[in-house]
């Protein structure tokens, strides 16, 4: 599977992303059916920036960490669009991780 088609498939589970909710980049690789491939939908996330319709903030690690803010303009940026859905940020972690966490749907091909 080429990476093209590999990021297409995790920009559309980002897209699916609720506002005012967070995943993870191994709940977005398990739901591709790759589940060891966590670290390929990081590289995703840091390519979608310049696509306007990807929700990148979303995306944490698994323990609600905002491993990727430095991939946005400005270090809090991340941090301020996640606020801005009611999503509490303390020391670059997301403060209520159980309740805000979204969990994607296996995609079915």
């Amino acid at each position: 599977m080429s990476n093209d088609n590999f990021f297409e498939r995790v920009y559309i589970i980002a897209k699916q992303i609720p506002y005012g909710k967070v995943t993870s980049y191994g709940a977005i690789a398990k739901a591709l059916g790759t589940a060891r491939s966590a670290r390929m939908v990081g590289w995703a996330m840091n390519a979608s920036h310049a696509k306007d319709d990807i929700p990148a903030h979303r995306v944490v690690n698994r323990n609600g960490l905002l491993t990727g803010k430095f991939h946005f303009d400005g270090t809090s940026l991340m941090q301020q669009l996640l606020e801005s859905e009611g999503i509490l940020v303390v020391d670059n972690q997301i403060v209520d991780f159980e309740k805000h966490f979204w969990t994607p749907d296996v995609m079915e091909y």
